[in-house]
């Protein structure tokens, strides 16, 4: 049993790389990107985590260097260009995340009962054939993939971003199969995790997971991680959102530390 998660939607965030490429940055992208985040939160914007825009420079000693910024509901993106500094790094990921910010604020981001239906119908369309997918009933995946639309209708994709990505993680980590099998409906489920952040606590216990598989089938835990890794680079190299494949990594990379560090990678 799998939750709907369709690789490129129809509503999956566009991304054009040089939109904001200003050269000699007239415009301090790193700040407008905040103080776009902090007029929606004035107008009335339900940021529960409030209006922050975080920053995570990646550790090296030698260019290029990588940023990732983090955004309030959760959505994540990375430098896309051959950074020589820092902060020429952290610029590029703020030109990119602020680019989307502006562009999430089209109507047709927002999720509304319109929105819903061609969301289903394409959701339905890509797991044609599939019995545990097709249908609207409580126990299918279509059918919770709904069920989480519906909960957050007037919000915009970033917003719901980081609720999309718990579930993404609870597919990928083999949680939503075991719940199923102690016979939690989906709706439970959904329900219970629509109002849980996506925290240290989880990614721990999703690295204790990982950690369980390499004991039982050394190798796998550095092929994942190794996966992982590539899919995080292209995503950041295409200027795409990144929140999903980031947390694949560094939960692998919990994992791979607890475990002792080179044991994990041996595949």
């Amino acid at each position: 049993m799998m939750m709907v998660y369709p690789e490129e939607p129809f509503w999956a965030l566009p991304t054009i790389p040089g939109l904001y490429d200003d050269g000699d940055y007239r415009v301090n992208v790193v700040e407008a990107l905040q103080e776009f985040w902090q007029m929606k939160q004035a107008r009335g914007a339900d940021l529960k985590n409030g209006a922050l825009v975080i920053y995570e420079s990646v550790p090296s000693n030698s260019q290029p260097y990588v940023c990732y910024v983090t955004l309030p509901g959760g959505s994540c993106f990375g430098s896309f260009q051959n950074c020589p500094t820092k902060a020429e790094a952290r610029r590029s990921s703020a030109k990119i995340a602020l680019m989307n910010s502006v562009f999430n604020e089209h109507p047709s981001r927002r999720i509304s009962d319109d929105f819903i239906e061609k969301a289903v119908l394409e959701a339905r369309a890509s797991f044609k054939g599939d019995i545990n997918m097709e249908g609207d009933g409580p126990d299918t995946g279509i059918g919770a993939f709904r069920f989480m639309l519906e909960a957050n209708k007037g919000r915009t994709m970033l917003e719901f971003q980081e609720l999309m990505t718990v579930f993404q993680l609870l597919h990928w980590n083999g949680s939503l199969k075991a719940m199923r099998e102690r016979q939690c409906s989906r709706q439970e489920v959904v329900a219970h995790y629509s109002n849980r952040s996506l925290d240290d606590d989880m990614r721990a216990q999703m690295a204790l997971d990982w950690i369980a598989r390499e004991q039982e089938n050394p190798g796998v835990l550095g092929r994942e991680l190794a996966q992982a890794e590539r899919e995080l680079e292209t995503a950041r190299l295409a200027g795409r959102e990144l929140r999903f494949p980031k947390e694949k990594k560094d939960i692998l990379m919990l994992a791979h530390t607890q475990l002792g560090g080179g044991n994990a990678m041996n595949s």
